[in-house]
């Protein structure tokens, strides 16, 4: 959240991916201090690995991923800061595409695209148009993925930044790609 509110940790715990549960800690002095974190609700999982976007309507989105039924992506949010939550169903199989951990991208008119890792040697991504709640079919992307985690980030003047290894295999070298 930053200077205008609390601040937000998510973290995972637990024997294995297949496993863990998602849990959240909060400080309101600046991270000076932090709460005694507290377990998220079942079936929530809060942010795989990568951050959370807050969204115009004041929800926090996170795209999130589990690994104990196929490699599958779903998207969870919160309109108050983690005391209620609400999840959509998986937005893959984890069949034709095994795919986890989501990042988000603004795009006009309220536009949302999610991205990342898969098992398919490319990147994945999908679509949203009524801020995160339903997303489009998932769909392979041209740029290779080495079964390695990315990130991406939309900045101020609109452009977008991804961060990822641009080969089939390995994770070296480590790539930023720019796009308007």
């Amino acid at each position: 959240q930053g200077a205008s509110g609390p601040l937000l940790l998510f973290f995972k715990t637990g024997p294995s991916p297949d496993d863990w549960w998602g849990m959240l800690t909060t400080s309101a002095d600046g991270g000076q201090s932090w709460q005694l974190p507290r377990r998220l609700p079942e079936g929530i999982g809060g942010p795989v690995k990568n951050k959370p976007i807050a969204l115009a309507n004041g929800n926090l989105l996170c795209g999130t991923s589990t690994e104990d039924r196929g490699w599958r992506v779903h998207f969870e949010w919160t309109p108050d800061l983690g005391r209620t939550w609400f999840r959509t169903e998986a937005i893959n199989d984890g069949k034709a595409i095994e795919a986890i951990q989501p990042s988000l991208l603004f795009h006009p008119g309220g536009r949302l695209q999610a991205l990342g890792r898969s098992q398919q040697g490319r990147l994945w991504e999908a679509w949203s148009e009524d801020q995160g709640k339903t997303w489009s079919p998932m769909t392979l992307l041209s740029l290779p993925n080495p079964n390695a985690g990315t990130d991406a980030v939309t900045l101020k003047d609109g452009r977008h930044l991804l961060v990822y290894n641009h080969t089939p295999k390995g994770r070296s070298p480590l790539n930023l790609a720019v796009s308007a």
